[in-house]
């Protein structure tokens, strides 16, 4: 595994914790480091505790490790609770006027800062976060002319009086832990690449941006709220039109309306959100209009645990809305691939005219990842299917929703003269009109039925089947979906190290699931272990009712963090010595 430094932001909510972190991940992105950053926070507004991790690295960094090199200690509450993270050659860069040192293991070095002494406390609050990362900086062994121009695209905004402030308390605690600390062992590495630092929700409201979507409407829910924040801020300079709408019945009935209209439309919520969203996804597959609905999940049930992450909402996005319909369910594996996703999801639900879902979680939402820009795709490939756009030429009577071999009907927008068309929640015929207007015809409801549910088979292939990651007879296979991947790989490497081999089936399209697929490569599995976000382990349920396919092992974990490296390589040498681990001790988390 490639060399990695990460750090530990901790403090009360209100002491900004936050804002040393961008400037960090800003200084980590000038350098050409990779970086993924999580900021673990209460769904208070001040006084909870907040702990931010930020890790970089010159490889892929895919997930936030086990430990941290450096901590900063904002208050006492973080110096007892994370001190024992750092190990041998780790250090605390610490206020010592407010914050007393806890016993720290063999090598960690304790670095305390006169805070009083170096700045003028009484003028700058968080003059200690800035002394903190002038002392960081040192230590990394960076000049501390790139902090300059960091604070200056971090404060430009506030004024020259504010970035002249921050880079003198900066320079500060810079100079005094060139005289009293001494420096990490390795200095910070820097490469000549450039990379995006995304969050989740920035990537996803980018990537509906670059697929052509020209509405989205949400209420503000977190942690799906960054995407509505993205979209208010662009889509005006981005052609989008963009509306805060007074609940999640209103958004997803706004959606299908601008859906309905001919426009790509997508809308953002949360578990809470999605269930009063369900009942509309039901008139988007009985009425043939393709929508795209985010689920960013968070940790439930009700309200919660509501700035948490999880991945509890599989069944209620399998279960969305009553009744039989297609649809499509993604789960995005990594911070990129909420860009990537967005226009394969949207070519998907347009050509299949279903509603499509996108089951995001908090880690990926909330949390930053960098991301090469040449992977951002922003003209894709755009597939709105069997769409009437003009009259054309003359044609015979216009059926909405025709019987068709695929089950997918030509649909026409609304207004071309010659394609009148009837649209409502009802069972109908092909040209639209209600069978109850008539009589409830049962043959011409089973025939409707299945026109429908043959667009399962055509999404099927339309969608590439999962693959096996590693070698084929390795010892263990580890099953993941969606934003677990990454821990899962570098637990794999870990693993390796100790002898152990391992090969990974990470599932990316919940529906369609490809189970024959599935099947053919876990009979050759010497021993399966599922590792999922959630109690009841929601996908190894699911899997067993599409395929009757049960696995030899599970890690789940719940306590609304997510997965360390050494979480999953701890349960796996667990299980495989014959102890059963089915969750994660809440006391192994690093908040």
């Amino acid at each position: 595994m490639s060399q990695t430094f990460a750090i530990g932001i901790g403090g009360a909510a209100g002491q900004g914790v936050a804002t040393p972190g961008d400037i960090l991940a800003l200084l980590f992105s000038r350098r050409g480091l990779h970086l993924n950053a999580y900021n673990a926070y209460q769904s208070i507004i001040r006084g909870g505790h907040t702990f931010l991790t930020i890790r970089a690295g010159v490889d892929e960094v895919s997930n936030l490790g086990d430990g941290i090199d450096l901590l900063i200690p904002l208050n006492q509450d973080t110096m007892e609770r994370h001190l024992r993270l750092l190990t041998d050659g780790g250090a605390c860069i610490y206020n010592s006027d407010t914050i007393k040192a806890g016993t720290a293991a063999e090598g960690v070095q304790l670095c305390p800062l006169p805070v009083s002494t170096l700045a003028d406390i009484t003028r700058n609050k968080v003059a200690q976060n800035t002394l903190a990362l002038g002392a960081a900086l040192s230590m990394m062994g960076v000049g501390f002319n790139v902090l300059e121009g960091v604070f200056q695209a971090q404060f430009g905004r506030k004024g020259e009086a504010v970035v002249n402030e921050n880079v003198s308390i900066a320079r500060a605690g810079y100079e005094y832990a060139t005289a009293n600390f001494k420096p990490f062992a390795k200095p910070l590495p820097m490469t000549d690449k450039r990379y995006a630092v995304l969050s989740g929700n920035t990537a996803l409201a980018m990537g509906g941006a670059a697929a052509g979507c020209k509405f989205y409407c949400a209420y503000p829910m977190s942690p799906s709220t960054g995407v509505l924040h993205w979209m208010a801020a662009h889509g005006r300079k981005a052609g989008i039109l963009v509306r805060q709408v007074e609940d999640e019945i209103g958004v997803i009935n706004m959606a299908i309306g601008a859906a309905h209209g001919g426009v790509r439309s997508m809308c953002a919520t949360s578990g809470g959100g999605f269930a009063l969203m369900t009942e509309g996804l039901g008139l988007s597959a009985m009425a043939e209009i393709p929508v795209v609905a985010i689920n960013c999940m968070r940790a439930g049930p009700s309200t919660g645990v509501p700035t948490k992450t999880e991945q509890g909402d599989l069944w209620q996005a399998l279960g969305a809305a009553f009744g039989d319909f297609p649809r499509v369910i993604a789960a995005p594996l990594d911070i990129g691939d909420c860009f990537t996703l967005m226009p394969e999801i949207f070519n998907l639900t347009d050509r299949f005219q279903c509603p499509g879902i996108v089951l995001c979680d908090l880690l990926l939402s909330e949390g930053r990842l960098s991301v090469d820009p040449k992977l951002l795709d922003f003209n894709p490939h755009i597939d709105r299917g069997e769409m009437i756009t003009s009259n054309g030429e003359v044609h015979d009577e216009y059926l909405r929703y025709k019987i068709t071999e695929s089950g997918v009907s030509p649909r026409a927008i609304p207004g071309i003269p010659g394609f009148t068309h009837v649209v409502s929640s009802d069972e109908h015929e092909e040209n639209g009109v209600l069978i109850s207007d008539e009589y409830t015809n049962h043959a011409k409801r089973r025939v409707m039925m299945d026109k429908r549910m043959r667009k399962v088979a055509g999404i099927e292939a339309a969608v590439v089947p999962p693959v096996l990651d590693g070698p084929a007879d390795a010892d263990v296979t580890l099953i993941g979906w969606g934003s677990t991947d990454g821990t899962i790989k570098e637990a794999r490497a870990m693993l390796a190290e100790q002898g152990i081999t391992t090969n990974q089936l990470q599932i990316r399209w919940i529906v369609p699931l490809h189970g024959d697929a599935i099947l053919k490569i876990l009979r050759g599995a010497k021993r399966t272990i599922m590792v999922e976000n959630n109690y009841s382990g929601q996908f190894a349920r699911y899997l067993r009712s599409e395929t009757s396919f049960v696995a030899d092992g599970h890690i789940r974990k719940y306590d609304g963090e997510p997965f360390m490296p050494h979480h999953i390589v701890e349960a796996v040498r667990d299980q495989l010595a014959g102890t059963t681990t089915l969750s994660i001790p809440t006391h192994e988390v690093m908040v």
